[in-house]
């Protein structure tokens, strides 16, 4: 992504106090953030990576079920 996307914000001494980046860009970022976080825990990262090879899944509907949520 072009710098040019990347609007800085200064205050009023010039000083560079925040951005504004499309959101395309911050979705981006969020993501990596979430991944990053998740995988700091050995056993979240197991289960991610578990999850990701997984050829089958089940049915939403049969999800909310086990887990106790219904409609």
């Amino acid at each position: 992504m072009a710098d040019s996307e990347v609007q800085y914000v200064s205050d009023e001494t010039g000083q560079p106090v925040s951005v504004i980046v499309p959101i395309k860009l911050w979705r981006e970022i969020e993501s990596e953030r979430e991944t990053d976080y998740l995988l700091r825990s050995a056993k979240m990262k197991e289960r991610l990576l578990q999850a990701k090879s997984r050829e089958e899944g089940i049915p939403f509907e049969e999800a909310l079920e086990k887990l106790g949520i219904r409609p």
